[in-house]
């Protein structure tokens, strides 16, 4: 109730600051000039899956107006690396923003890559490794978005899983409902990924999508460790999101994320340093602070709205997280910093808050924990 207040309270207002010539002031004044701006892109879609989850990602078109107001605005887009060094000496350029992606999914090579070399913008790709040698989609992932493309059905063939006899897609809920005993079921008899994936293919032949097409276009399936390779060659960085993008409590566990991560993309990328880290989903306890540092972490982003300033802790810059649901208004007002000004919600989420992204499952870590 409060958010469909706040939202509309927020655009007029940066309309009244834009109208009045306020987000040009803000932009150009020293105040701005101290301030970093790190942009969180997730992916862009190469079907619908800006309409699947538009919290997560944006059509290609939308991504093109982004870079536009970039370039239009004359803002100073640089490397992370070098921004984050800046910051903290006090020595940003004008306008400085950091344009980053998390978890580096196909789509960035597909989409995003060439739109950013159109306009020579850098870009830090965080990338979770546990699945970059798997060349089928991410199980859950592919599953909620196979239901999805059947939402507002119902369907005679749930006696094929262990259902009931209909599979319920209408809602939501129903659709997540099934989602969670298909994972539930794949993680009690511990399955490979190849039965998994044999799993999605019959839920997909069942609910008539053509699995076979999202296979071929590479649909929710990571970057290829070549793939890594050549776009490093190219320019793009890389840096940590863990191996398989989880945060567990427990500080050994924790650390061997980074670990392994750091291992697999020092093996993907040779000479290459990763000392930059993403929180995966965003989620942070005080304790990952220490651990951190432990593992030579020089820099951590969160998915909490904010400019960075040279006050900020390093292993707590904010980002603005851009959506399908930000008009190009909201986008220009936080390159600005005029957005950051305003009344806005933080997206800091704990544990127990965490959803599913791309994660592997209890028995995968397991697996993988004595290679």
């Amino acid at each position: 109730m409060l958010a469909s207040i706040v939202r509309p309270l927020r655009l007029a207002s940066l309309a009244l600051l834009k109208g009045c010539g306020a987000l040009t002031r803000v932009r150009d004044s020293r105040w701005r000039d101290q301030r970093l701006l790190i942009l969180c892109f997730h992916g862009i879609s190469i079907e619908e899956e800006h309409l699947w989850r538009p919290a997560t990602y944006i059509h290609r078109s939308l991504f093109s107006q982004r870079l536009e107001l970039l370039s239009r605005g004359r803002y100073q887009v640089l490397p992370l690396g070098e921004a984050i060094e800046r910051l903290h000496h006090g020595n940003l350029p004008s306008r400085s923003v950091v344009i980053t992606f998390d978890d580096g999914t196909y789509d960035f090579l597909e989409h995003a890559f060439p739109a950013l070399k159109k306009y020579g913008f850098p870009a830090t790709v965080y990338q979770t490794t546990y699945y970059c040698d798997y060349d089928r989609p991410v199980f859950h992932l592919i599953c909620s978005y196979i239901l999805w493309k059947r939402r507002g059905e119902v369907l005679n063939v749930g006696e094929r899983f262990g259902f009931s006899p209909t599979l319920d897609l209408r809602t939501e809920a129903s659709r997540q409902a099934i989602l969670d005993r298909l994972v539930n079921h794949a993680q009690d008899k511990k399955l490979p990924e190849q039965k998994k994936n044999e799993i999605a293919e019959q839920l997909a032949g069942a609910v008539d999508v053509d699995y076979a097409q999202l296979v071929r276009k590479r649909v929710l399936q990571l970057l290829r460790p070549q793939e890594i390779a050549e776009l490093a060659k190219e320019g793009v960085d890389f840096q940590l999101h863990t191996h398989r993008h989880r945060t567990p409590l427990n500080e050994v566990q924790f650390r061997q994320e980074i670990r392994d991560n750091r291992d697999s993309l020092q093996s993907m990328l040779s000479g290459h340093f990763t000392r930059h880290f993403c929180y995966p989903s965003g989620v942070y306890e005080p304790e990952f602070l220490p651990w951190l540092e432990a593992e030579d972490v020089i820099s951590a982003t969160t998915c909490d709205p904010g400019m960075a300033s040279r006050t900020s802790n390093p292993l707590l810059l904010p980002r603005f997280v851009d959506t399908t649901h930000v008009s190009n208004l909201e986008f220009e007002g936080w390159l600005s910093g005029a957005a950051s000004l305003l009344p806005h919600r933080r997206r800091r989420r704990r544990m127990s808050q965490q959803q599913p992204a791309i994660e592997a499952s209890e028995a995968e870590y397991s697996s993988v924990e004595n290679k």
